[in-house]
């Protein structure tokens, strides 16, 4: 699994969106369904990076911190995006609270899989 320092997640928050890179200022609203959909495309990596995709939870689109609380029942819920059955086959994924640019955020890390996975 690819493990990104603080320094390349600061680095990615300071550019585009990409098909590598997904912001959300929270996980309510539309912001589970995007996320799976994130998901799922970062695992099939369909442009041939080779590396692995970065959800940003708590930031704003334009990178910069949007002051969510990044709380244990928040890293649960980003936690079952993997096995909660709406991707199949679960995609292999990390999720952790990281301290970025002065705040917290929430950040799943998702490597590429094998086989092609799909939105349940």
């Amino acid at each position: 699994m690819t493990t990104y320092t603080d320094d390349e997640l600061v680095r990615m928050l300071a550019d585009i969106e990409s098909d590598r890179v997904e912001r959300k200022e929270s996980f309510r609203g539309d912001a589970p369904t995007t996320v799976r959909e994130a998901t799922c495309a970062f695992a099939n990596d369909l442009p041939d990076h080779r590396r692995a995709g970065v959800v940003f939870i708590g930031a704003r689109n334009d990178g910069l911190p949007a002051g969510l609380a990044v709380t244990d029942e928040l890293l649960r819920q980003l936690s079952d995006v993997k096995t909660d059955g709406n991707i199949v086959p679960p995609p292999s994924l990390t999720v952790a609270k990281r301290t970025l640019k002065g705040a917290e955020m929430a950040v799943i890390i998702v490597a590429m899989i094998a086989i092609g996975c799909a939105r349940g």
